[in-house]
């Protein structure tokens, strides 16, 4: 196995969440809006072709992180757009992207299940 492709995983990923902490740290911006700002960062530059070197070079230091579900979501348009034409601006992204949200509302609800949550003190 290559070591050079952990290293890069591990810098570019590292550098994706250096660039939320930084945004949380010293802007007014919500946690909510960073979360937006950085899907829409991945849909657009996936959609000028500026994200897919950055996957091929990182991997999951690129797609594990928000900006790779605006990847997803815009690779999966473009897709769908490519095989049925608009209709596929619609479905692409939610087709693409359908597994990854189960899963997160599975293994979600799991762990209320086993987790014993509490009322946040005020």
């Amino acid at each position: 196995m290559d070591i050079m492709k952990y290293v890069w995983c591990f810098v570019i990923g590292g550098a994706i969440c250096v660039v939320g902490q930084i945004l949380i740290d010293k802007t007014k911006l919500t946690s909510a809006r960073i979360l937006v700002l950085f899907v829409t960062v991945g849909v657009i530059l996936t959609g000028l072709g500026l994200y897919q070197p950055l996957v091929d070079l990182a991997g999951s230091g690129a797609t594990v992180p928000l900006t790779g579900f605006g990847y997803s979501l815009g690779k999966g348009v473009m897709k769908e757009v490519d095989e049925v034409g608009l209709l596929g601006v619609f479905t692409g992204g939610i087709k693409a992207t359908a597994g990854g949200v189960a899963a997160a509302i599975l293994f979600g609800f799991l762990a209320a299940l086993i987790a014993k949550p509490k009322m946040k003190k005020q």
